[in-house]
């Protein structure tokens, strides 16, 4: 005997079919939650994006309880986005799955297939890439730059339109010259500064930010993460020069630039003793 909605609904082993269940219940148009059934995908793809970061901020924190919490925000993004789409007759969350399941599949032929599993990482790099380009093809995808999502962060995209262009050729040789590049466009941007408009100054500096993640695809670094990482160090020496105010009585906008330097100083000289103990 197949379960009722609400058996499904309140069975707390119920899996995937739970979680659909709840969905199609939030979505119904007579008997749902008035906030999702307003939802489309345009006004839900922002919350995908803001579920996807803080999956990849637990992992920076190695917060693994939380990351099972995060990991179930996204993918109910993926249920929604699927719940939608099944309601307009486009496709279903089985096909969203089973789509994932067929690339994956036609992708590692050196697994599921017969294909030889001997090769480098480099070369199975070369054949992935050798795939996707088919792929790309098959959906009338011609020019190189083709099918890098508009949506995604500007400093990774930046990294996949210069990693297409490098396969073909579209890449400086050596990383001194990038370092060059990024001193001519840091040069002309401050000795230009004062005689160019504010949209002028923008995409000059759009220009050394794009030269920036190249740089870090010359030296292997994620911009993304690196950027985070930074972020991180940030927030946690400036915490310290708070917390060092707050040992004398003093909030950062009542003290001085040199007093809030010199403990910036202590923590940064702190951190360097550490990691040279380690």
């Amino acid at each position: 005997m197949s379960k009722t909605s609400n058996e499904i609904v309140h069975d707390p082993n119920g899996g995937m079919d739970r979680l659909r269940e709840i969905m199609r219940r939030l979505r119904d148009p007579k008997s749902g939650c008035p906030w999702d059934i307003e939802q489309d995908f345009g006004t839900i793809a922002p919350y995908t994006i803001e579920e996807a970061y803080e999956v990849a901020d637990a992992i920076e924190r190695e917060a693994w309880e939380e990351l099972k919490g995060e990991l179930g925000d996204l993918l109910f993004q993926s249920v929604f986005h699927a719940q939608m789409a099944e309601e307009r007759g486009l496709f279903s969350f089985d096909d969203v799955a089973d789509g994932m399941s067929d690339k994956m599949v036609a992708r590692h032929p050196h697994v599921f297939g017969s294909e030889s599993r001997d090769k480098s990482a480099e070369q199975q790099t070369r054949d992935w890439e050798t795939i996707k380009a088919a792929e790309r093809a098959a959906k009338a995808q011609q020019g190189v730059l083709d099918g890098v999502a508009i949506g995604l962060p500007a400093l990774l995209r930046a990294v996949k339109l210069q990693k297409r262009a490098a396969r073909v050729g579209f890449d400086w040789p050596e990383t001194a010259q990038v370092l060059d590049k990024i001193q001519e466009e840091a040069r002309e941007l401050v000795e230009a500064k004062d005689t160019l408009s504010h949209d002028e100054i923008r995409e000059e500096m759009g220009d050394l930010l794009f030269v920036m993640a190249n740089l870090a695809r010359h030296l292997d670094v994620e911009p993304e993460e690196a950027l985070r990482k930074a972020n991180a160090k940030f927030e946690r020496r400036f915490s310290y020069v708070e917390q060092r105010l707050a040992d004398h009585d003093r909030k950062p906008e009542e003290s001085t630039l040199e007093e809030m330097d010199a403990f910036w100083n202590e923590i940064r000289t702190r951190d360097k003793l550490s990691q040279g103990a380690e």
